[in-house]
């Protein structure tokens, strides 16, 4: 008998599928309330399909959105779509353990091992305490936009709508969600500099990963390697963004050209952070030159950082592809990073992340130039702007079919977890292997 209750004994869920099944619930549970009723402003409630595309975007905090979230969604609904975003950016396992802390519960080495998973740490030490401070670095610099944005805000509106556009919008661009309650994204604001700087702090720091805030908040100026190369290759891409965004667009009469010197300036340097992976903009992107739209894939391609609300293949991955590839050339055996040497696992999952990334993009790609009608720039530009969660569109998004609807939210669920957790996820149990094969060569290049 005790053998037959072994036998049938369930075996715990690995890291990943608890990942996968709990981003999954949270999006099941986000479309059936916004299929009910008083969920929206006409009172019927979304469409099935509409009500899966938007929780999904909003859980996976991407942005793409194929309704007017401040027009279409009643005061409920934006709260429904206010907390999946607040559950996708900081995650479920990040929620539910600072949940547990509260109520003095004890953290297993199960649930420790799903939260290194989330977070994005290679360690268990120190782990709740990594928590603890990650969540309240983040509802205090959320809190401190919301007032930020509320005070803007409270010229333009009245104070109790302002108080909530500033808690929706601070919520959403410090995770990277790029939902909005305005119908034009920030294009209202595209001059002021008070709305664009409080908005670029909000994303830049929801998109260098909790792991970059706790090293700040606890150590300052005495920074790990990895944090070091977050905040240098943050700042690189946007400066460098920035000035290719300026020189392509600046004569472009329906972007930048219009606007005066320094709101060109202003919004140059908003377009260089919101692709990575924020969604908001402050101009038109359907009307940017394919320069322009090339540079900004890039940018989504690339994405936030390590254990942060944005998704692309990390900065990080980025730099090690980049060391990688200068080693090879240089002749080197090991890639070396600010005089520290990378392992061989790093290079590898960087160029298995990498694999990853465009097969899901091609497949993507391919699948909605069959079923939507559009211009191959403008589908592409959804493709990666789904997978890096970033919720940037040329304006194709409320015209997607219903196989595009469907299509697009897998995708941000791949991107907002990660190809790899996702195939770790649906693959077999890991077994070490018994028999080691004799090494050989292959030629390539």
């Amino acid at each position: 008998m005790a053998a037959v209750e072994e036998r049938i004994q369930v075996r715990p869920l690995r890291p990943e599928r608890k990942l996968v099944l709990g981003f999954a619930g949270a999006i099941m549970a986000g479309a059936l309330l916004l299929q009910l009723p008083w969920s929206t402003a006409d009172g019927r409630g979304l469409p099935l399909v509409d009500a899966l595309f938007t929780a999904t975007s909003a859980v996976c905090v991407t942005g793409l959105s194929v309704i007017y979230v401040g027009t279409g969604l009643s005061g409920f609904g934006q709260v429904v779509v206010l907390l999946l975003i607040q559950i996708g950016g900081l995650g479920i396992m990040t929620l539910s353990t600072m949940a547990a802390v509260l109520i003095g519960k004890r953290i297993g080495l199960a649930e420790r091992l799903t939260m290194k998973e989330a977070i994005g740490v290679d360690e268990l030490a120190g782990l709740v305490r990594l928590v603890r401070v990650v969540v309240m670095a983040a509802l205090a610099i959320q809190g401190a936009g919301a007032i930020l944005l509320t005070v803007r805000f409270a010229r333009d509106f009245p104070l109790a709508q302002a108080a909530w556009y500033g808690v929706f919008h601070a919520v959403s661009a410090f995770n990277n969600a790029g939902l909005s309650l305005f119908a034009t994204s920030l294009q209202a604001y595209v001059g002021d500099l008070w709305v664009n700087l409080v908005f670029m702090a909000l994303i830049v720091l929801g998109g260098i990963g909790f792991y970059v805030l706790a090293d700040v908040w606890r150590n300052g100026r005495r920074l790990s390697l990895h944090s070091q190369l977050v905040i240098w290759l943050s700042a690189g891409l946007i400066l460098t963004g920035m000035a290719i965004i300026l020189g392509a667009e600046w004569g472009n009469p329906a972007t930048l050209g219009s606007l005066p010197p320094g709101e060109r300036l202003l919004a140059a340097a908003f377009q260089s952070i919101t692709p990575r992976t924020a969604g908001f903009n402050t101009v038109p992107i359907g009307q940017f030159r394919d320069g322009t739209l090339l540079v900004l894939i890039v940018l989504m391609v690339i994405g936030a950082s390590p254990g942060s609300t944005g998704g692309g293949i990390k900065t990080t991955t980025f730099w090690v592809l980049l060391a990688s590839v200068h080693a090879i050339l240089t002749g080197r055996e090991e890639v070396v990073v600010f005089q520290r040497r990378l392992s061989r696992l790093a290079t590898d999952k960087a160029l298995v992340i990498l694999v990853l990334t465009l097969t899901v993009l091609l497949a993507t790609t391919a699948l909605l130039t069959v079923t939507e009608a559009m211009p191959f720039r403008d589908v592409l530009f959804e493709a990666v702007s789904a997978f890096g969660t970033v919720g940037l569109s040329t304006g194709i998004t409320p015209q997607l079919s219903v196989l595009g609807r469907l299509v697009l939210p897998l995708t941000m669920f791949v991107g907002r977890l990660g190809p790899i957790t996702v195939a770790l996820a649906v693959a077999q149990r890991r077994r070490v292997a018994g028999v080691r094969y004799p090494e050989d060569r292959v030629m390539v290049g």
